[in-house]
């Protein structure tokens, strides 16, 4: 009834007895599969040059040749020794900030110790005698911003004077120039202050999370004879967040002017960024529901604000919106994205909020912007254009004319662009071939080398006997088509019955169906495969690069359209006649965990095993604002966060279930996991259950990610 859809298949071969087995060692140990690339790219001012970090080594490197012209840095020849982790230019290149003994808090913030390396002088000066976190150059290279203990300073390079900019900050009380757990998380920000373009001004966050409920953490890794308790601040769905406003120090008076973003405490102000006006900030909006966005300007000196543009959904406005907003050079117009036409499409608007155009348009997706050259009036950007499986690389004038595919129409593309438009790096990879990393020359779109062919991780994938995909769609109830690919044994045989492990993600604007190499837990995948099964990835509705209608479908009742679909994919399988029926199963990761849980439970006549790792078990314990994103609250919305959770559905069990979860996960906490069991338990339902302890949403450490996937693959051979 529907047609399955085969690639060719590229690592064919005649004596499978040949291949080689694949080992967790090899995945997660020894690096077999390891993929190169190019890592850490900063093009410079001059557009023949971009730099690079490796070996402790900030290169300059020439790119028309690919060689390295010059080592910039050398952390073994500094004084003192440096182990670089990081580092920044300042804009005119003479100085560069050197980050060292970084420590990650969560999965997006750090401390380091910073140093400030002068080339002309060749001198190298700590920040500060403390850690600092998120030091950054201003424009004129005359000072760096940072922020410790919650505070925000400012080192007079020349004078070697600090300032401190703010006094209140306090941990779990008062942030400035930095971000909470759940902005952190959800907004993807970390440092929240902004040096206006002369250096005179510096614009920064405030965010107030004293009132905001605590989670605590227990510790054991130490070894220690009482556990540590960790404490921070969660928002979970429904309470309280931090109140946020937005000030603009004035370095001429040290004097600090709130913003004017409204009277409503209970909102978001998700990204702030200068115009090209050093007096005018440009401040997003939004409301708690997230349904509502509004791009602000504001007077640096009298902090007086006008709403120029307002955008409103009858579900949510897309995260995605934010980072495309980009004020054009002749400070007359700016460029934003909008799903209004029903894809997420580019437009340009007049600095008063006045629409000029809709530049890009048709029933697919600018999934983003590579970049604007204004003088030339182009845009470069990625598209999935030819399908939703792929990505391509476009470039169009601002007109919203002359569009035309700069690559591939048919794979993955990601492209790294010089700041002056001429080069760009072109990360490449398919179904059949790893990443390709080429240098290009952007007029006449000339490549003038290879940097990274793989070409070892092809014979790699062919000693081994990798497996390529093959597509396949299916129906949904409602009559959509949906997207999948399955791996099989490279000796399969249609006459034999396979068992079927499924996997998924599944989350709001996900994607795991792609022409692309590898995926998540890909080789994991193909080593499953070797043991005799069939590997089935799906996206069902909900997830992206679909247009607005189809991601939209899942919102106030996360979990119900996703797990329909999963269970009518375990069908489709099911009645392929080279699959044994009464071994399907299905397994995923976080919100991937939440819906393996939700299609053992409603699919128990399709799914005989399943295994959940780092689960949501009830969108109550999760964060606001991406909960509230998709869910509304649960004070608005509860039939949609417990009809719709596993919680709700324990006494349908029938097959085998593992649930993993590490205890020291501050994203999902571990307390998904011990309600659920417990509901389990009161079902009189039997589990298997393994917690890791001290882990966090990852679980990648100290050795956790080879014990869990041995484990995992001993289970499923005993279970499916």
């Amino acid at each position: 009834m529907y047609k399955l859809f085969l690639v060719f298949l590229l690592f064919a071969t005649t004596n499978l007895s040949a291949q080689k087995q694949i080992t967790i060692d090899d995945i997660y140990k020894k690096g077999t599969f390891r993929q190169e690339s190019v890592y850490n790219v900063n093009w410079m001012n001059d557009g023949k040059y971009y730099s690079a970090l490796e070996n402790n080594q900030v290169k300059k490197i020439d790119v028309t040749t690919g060689e390295t012209a010059e080592i910039l840095v050398d952390g073994d020849q500094l004084n003192p020794k440096l182990d670089i982790r990081s580092y920044s230019f300042s804009n005119d290149e003479r100085k560069i900030l050197l980050a060292t003994e970084v420590n990650y808090i969560y999965r997006r913030s750090f401390t380091a110790k910073y140093y400030v390396y002068d080339f002309a002088k060749k001198s190298l000066k700590p920040l500060s005698d403390d850690v600092q976190m998120y030091a950054t150059f201003s424009p004129d290279a005359s000072k760096v911003a940072y922020v410790f203990e919650n505070n925000i300073y400012v080192v007079d390079l020349a004078s070697d004077k600090t300032s401190q900019v703010t006094t209140t900050g306090k941990v779990n009380e008062i942030i400035h120039g930095g971000s909470d757990w759940v902005y952190e998380e959800e907004f993807y920000i970390t440092k929240t202050f902004y040096w206006s373009p002369d250096s005179k001004k510096l614009a920064y966050y405030t965010m107030d999370e004293s009132h905001v409920k605590e989670y605590t953490l227990q510790k054991w890794n130490d070894g220690q004879l009482y556990p540590e308790n960790y404490v921070y601040k969660y928002p979970k769905a429904g309470e309280k967040n931090s109140y946020v406003w937005i000030s603009v120090y004035d370095l001429s008076n040290d004097k600090s002017t709130k913003m004017d973003i409204g009277e409503e405490k209970d909102q978001y102000i998700p990204r702030v960024q200068w115009t090209q006006n050093p007096n005018l900030l440009s401040i997003i909006r939004m409301n708690r529901r997230q349904n509502i966005l509004e791009i602000l300007h504001a007077d640096a000196s009298t902090g007086q604000s006008k709403v120029i543009l307002k955008e409103e959904s009858d579900t949510y406005v897309a995260l995605n919106y934010m980072d495309d907003l980009t004020y054009m050079k002749d400070g007359e117009h700016f460029i934003h994205s909008s799903e209004k036409d029903g894809y997420k499409h580019l437009y340009l608007y007049k600095m008063n909020g006045e629409l000029v155009r809709q530049i890009t348009k048709g029933n697919w997706e600018v999934e983003s912007i590579v970049g604007i050259d204004q003088k030339a009036g182009k845009i470069y950007f990625i598209s999935t254009e030819v399908s939703p499986l792929d990505r391509t690389f476009y470039e169009i004038k601002l007109t919203g004319k002359q569009k035309k595919a700069l690559a591939e129409l048919k794979g993955i593309t990601r492209i790294n662009m010089s700041n002056d438009y001429k080069y760009y790096l072109k990360f490449y990879h398919n179904e059949e071939q790893p990443l390709q990393v080429s240098l290009y020359k952007t007029k006449g779109n000339e490549k003038i080398k290879t940097l990274k062919d793989n070409a070892e991780l092809t014979e790699t994938a062919k000693e081994y006997g990798l497996v390529a995909k093959e597509f396949f769609q299916f129906k949904a109830d409602d009559g959509t088509l949906l997207n999948g690919y399955m791996l099989k044994p490279a000796d399969f045989d249609a006459s034999k019955k396979y068992p079927v492990i499924v996997y998924q993600y599944s989350g709001p604007g996900s994607q795991n169906v792609q022409h692309g190499w590898a995926g998540s837990h890909y080789y994991w995948h193909q080593m499953m495969v070797q043991k005799g099964y069939i590997i089935a990835v799906i996206d069902p509705r909900g997830t992206g690069a679909r247009g607005e209608a189809f991601k939209k479908i899942t919102y106030r009742n996360l979990g119900k359209y996703e797990t329909q679909d999963l269970i009518t994919g375990g069908k489709y399988l099911a009645d392929l006649d080279y699959v044994d029926e009464d071994r399907v199963g299905v397994w995923g990761w976080s919100y991937g965990g939440y819906m393996a849980g939700n299609a053992i439970l409603e699919g128990a006549d399709v799914f005989s095993a399943a295994v959940s790792v780092a689960m949501v078990s009830n969108w109550r314990f999760y964060d606001t604002i991406y909960t509230e994103r998709y869910m509304d609250t649960p004070q608005n919305n509860p039939e949609g966060y417990d009809d719709n959770s596993p919680l709700s559905k324990v006494d349908k069990l029938k097959g085998k279930y593992l649930i993993i979860h590490g205890t020291g996960d501050d994203n999902v906490h571990v307390q998904n996991t011990i309600v659920y069991q417990d509901a389990l338990l009161e079902a009189d339902k039997q589990f298997d259950l393994f917690y890791y302890p001290d882990r966090t949403h990852g679980i990648g450490e100290q050795g956790a990610r080879p014990h869990l996937f041995t484990m995992m693959t001993n289970w499923w051979l005993e279970n499916l």
